[in-house]
């Protein structure tokens, strides 16, 4: 008879590597420029080996997109309000709340520097964007469940998250709860064209 397996224990070693990780990036990119924070500081600031590292994230783009990640699937999940113009008001709030905190632009700036396909990937994308994205197509596929008009998901990116992340980004503006409405409503009137 084969051994049994050992039991895996949620928030066991692996989930204290990571949050120490997490927590040492966040840190850091609060510190100093996203462009500054490398991988063996990370490793200094956390005390996890650079080995590890590597071998978990492959590059400090890896490793924000996934603090990233994290922070958006635990901040900011993807709202079911009923109704797609609810959906995407609520999803455009908390994207702009996100923007305008202390780390937003933060994060989104270290994200913009590591621009390019994710090592590793296996079509080149980004993995905390793809997960994200594919949220988001699960909102739209509700919508068209439910016989509303619904855009294209590029159609979302491009007309709601793209002129808030410029704001944020070329402007150091972050919208605002008007400005998420306004996006919202241009994205609809485009789609029922």
């Amino acid at each position: 008879m084969a051994d049994p397996q050992p039991a895996r224990r949620p928030g066991g070693r692996t989930a204290r590597v990571r949050g120490a990780v997490h927590r040492a990036v966040t840190e850091l990119l609060a510190e100093k420029a996203p462009d500054e924070v490398t991988i063996a500081a990370v490793a200094e600031r956390s005390g996890v080996h650079q080995a590890t590292l590597y071998r978990r994230w492959g590059t400090m783009t890896g490793l924000v997109e996934d603090v990233v990640a994290e922070v958006l699937n635990r901040g900011s999940p993807i709202p079911d309000t009923g109704s797609l113009r609810g959906d995407l008001s609520a999803f455009a709030v908390n994207a702009a709340a996100g923007l305008a905190s202390p780390m937003g632009t933060v994060y989104l700036r270290a994200i913009a520097l590591g621009v390019g396909p994710a090592e590793g990937a296996p079509d080149g994308g980004h993995p905390g964007f793809d997960a994200r994205a594919q949220q988001l197509q699960e909102m739209l596929d509700r919508a068209t469940a439910r016989g509303e008009p619904v855009p294209t998901l590029p159609d979302l990116l491009e007309v709601v998250l793209a002129p808030m992340y410029f704001r944020a980004l070329l402007l150091k503006q972050p919208p605002d709860e008007e400005q998420a409405h306004a996006v919202v409503d241009r994205l609809l009137a485009l789609t029922r064209g």
